[in-house]
């Protein structure tokens, strides 16, 4: 009975053991942390812009548009304008929908297998007026 006593509490330490070196390690790694970056849709002056209309990213990063002044908006981006002119992914990242409310938002990741590169997007109700914006995927 001794015996079996002696080994289960050995045993037990062992797996302690292991259990302390192994956790340790995996909370001295430093996690991957992806940043969610806020636009305005419309300046707070009422200016028909994306505040800030330039904006750099990596990948895994989410972009949040919140609506602002002047509504309705969105984003569309442009098929021409982003890496590899590639319509289907320029379809995937914009937001047709139009908003209304104030604070109403909407978001896009840019996940780790898309390009990187230059995004360009523009509000569909007010291109005209020039309110357009950029992203760039590091």
């Amino acid at each position: 009975m001794n015996l079996i006593a002696v080994m289960t509490r050995r045993f037990s330490l062992t797996l302690l053991a292991v259990a302390l070196v192994v956790g340790s390690w995996v909370f001295s790694i430093a996690p991957a942390s992806a940043e969610t970056y806020s636009v305005k849709m419309g300046a707070d002056n009422g200016m028909l812009v994306f505040e800030p209309s330039s904006l750099t990213v990596k990948q895994g990063d989410t972009v949040k548009w919140v609506n602002n002044k002047l509504a309705p908006h969105n984003a569309v981006f442009d098929a021409q304008k982003v890496p590899g002119a590639d319509a289907g992914l320029a379809k995937s990242l914009s937001h047709k929908q139009l908003v209304f409310s104030p604070g109403e938002d909407f978001s896009v990741t840019f996940t780790s297998d898309m390009p990187t590169g230059e995004y360009s997007y523009y509000c569909e109700p007010h291109r005209g007026a020039g309110m357009g914006g950029k992203i760039t995927v590091q």
